[in-house]
């Protein structure tokens, strides 16, 4: 059987960081922000954690 590939829509979402936890982007961030307040649209910049609910089926999903 040849290797899985890993999904590449979500490679580029996603990043491994040294430790072994994967971090992703906020959304609303880039849409409707005229109405958001600086500080919310400042902390969705921020990079956050993958909730551990979800770890599993995107560390199989971007198997190497």
């Amino acid at each position: 059987m040849p290797k899985m590939k890993s999904k590449r829509a979500l490679m580029k979402r996603v990043k491994i960081t040294g430790s072994g936890k994967v971090v992703r982007h906020h959304a609303y961030v880039s849409h409707l922000a005229p109405h958001k307040t600086t500080k919310q649209k400042r902390h969705l910049m921020k990079q956050t954690s993958v909730h551990p609910t979800d770890y599993k089926r995107i560390k199989f999903l971007i198997v190497k």
